[in-house]
């Protein structure tokens, strides 16, 4: 099982940098995400700094661009890693998608779709395995002139996952792609009992199995080797909780542990302002559905132990880990963790 991280683009000398550090640390990948820089600037200069670190994007936002522009920056990344990039698209939220990208955002579902089927017709077409042809009520594709095509490429077309929570998504996951983002707000039993069973129902269509997808799932560490350290982290993944929660779509991971109506009142903090009282809902036993807690020297087998059975193909991501990044004995603490991750 590899160790990845959850990184945010800087300058790009700066991710060049922080590509080394988390490949010198022994991570298996690098999942750059799409802020106020772009993620997928972040991955060509980790391309031209890295020798054996998987890249991905986790997530680049789909919709606010065109499947063929993601699709050649996708390729031109999978050729200058020699294989190691992966294409992580999500869908972002309407508000996002119709006012800072000035784009189409409903229905998210069957647009993010037709979304990675146009891409991947476009990877085929790129290859020459057939003429570019897609049709569909959100994208067309018709037009792929020898000139404007970068050609093939010496490496497997770039795999593409998506986001997913609830079930649409989930099964779509199953249907069309090499993998799911798991989000950073979940608990193994939600994705175990809901989420594998939604992506196994999509497997169904497309005839094929759960040795074809990889799960990778963002994890919130609280991790400290004294009270004060293991207190200062868990209070940090009850503040992300509390913020992920209020946003009520996402109501249904709480309910499977039997916390119905816990996100309506986290929103009605929320709204008030009471940042306070929204923490304060996420009790102990809250925090431990969906925080991995441990010592620094045991986190490593922790983390194998919760997630090893959770799917044949399982890429486990700290989503902690850049936020004390520059500090060298906080590297050196996640190098012993991918260490004892491998030996586990």
């Amino acid at each position: 099982m590899e160790l990845d991280i959850i990184a945010h683009p800087s300058t790009l000398a700066g991710s060049q940098d922080h590509a080394r550090q988390v490949e010198a640390a022994g991570f298996g990948g690098v999942w750059w995400t799409d802020s106020g820089k772009s993620a997928y600037l972040a991955c060509t200069a980790s391309a031209l700094a890295t020798d054996q670190l998987q890249i991905g994007t986790g997530i680049a936002v789909a919709f606010g661009r065109s499947p063929m522009v993601t699709a050649g920056i996708a390729w031109e990344l999978a050729a200058a890693t020699g294989g190691r990039f992966v294409l992580g698209l999500g869908s972002q939220v309407k508000g996002h998608i119709e006012r800072r990208y000035s784009a189409e955002y409903t229905p998210p579902g069957p647009r993010m779709k037709e979304y990675v089927e146009s891409v991947k017709a476009i990877f085929r077409a790129f290859r020459g395995e057939e003429k570019l042809h897609y049709e569909g009520k959100y994208y067309n594709f018709s037009l792929l002139p020898a000139a404007w095509s970068p050609g093939p490429i010496d490496v497997a077309d770039p795999p593409v996952y998506i986001s997913a929570v609830l079930p649409y998504m989930s099964r779509l996951v199953g249907e069309i792609a090499d993998g799911i983002h798991v989000h950073p707000f979940h608990s193994v039993e939600f994705v175990r009992d809901v989420q594998k069973v939604s992506i196994e129902e999509g497997l169904v269509r497309s005839g094929r199995t759960l040795d074809d997808i990889t799960f990778s799932c963002p994890i919130m560490t609280a991790v400290g080797d004294t009270d004060q350290e293991l207190e200062k982290t868990r209070e940090h993944s009850r503040m992300m909780i509390a913020f992920y929660g209020s946003t009520r779509a996402y109501a249904p991971m709480f309910e499977h542990h039997g916390y119905t109506g816990l996100s309506d009142e986290i929103y009605a903090c929320q709204k008030k302002g009471d940042i306070k009282g929204m923490t304060s809902l996420v009790t102990d036993e809250i925090l431990s559905h969906y925080t991995v807690t441990s010592n620094w020297n045991d986190l490593g087998t922790t983390l194998v132990d919760r997630y090893k059975d959770l799917a044949p193909n399982v890429r486990v991501t700290s989503y902690t880990a850049a936020d004390n990044w520059k500090d060298p004995e906080a590297r050196e603490k996640w190098a012993h963790v991918t260490k004892t991750m491998r030996e586990a």
